[in-house]
């Protein structure tokens, strides 16, 4: 459907470019954990959520 609208030569370029958008989107998520509240959130995985235990 997509090659309709863009043709074989976008496509081809749209394909080439799915690994570095990819990365930015990588890199973005952790950049949004980092500069929000990082324990709100990665209280949410498991492996991280057992090591830091509230203090009640």
């Amino acid at each position: 459907m997509l090659s309709k609208f863009l043709g074989p030569r976008f496509l081809q370029l749209a394909k080439n470019w799915i690994p570095t958008a990819g990365m930015w989107g990588t890199v973005g998520t952790v950049g949004l954990v980092w500069a929000t509240d990082w324990r709100l959130i990665l209280d949410w995985m498991p492996y991280i959520n057992g090591k830091f235990k509230k203090d009640d």
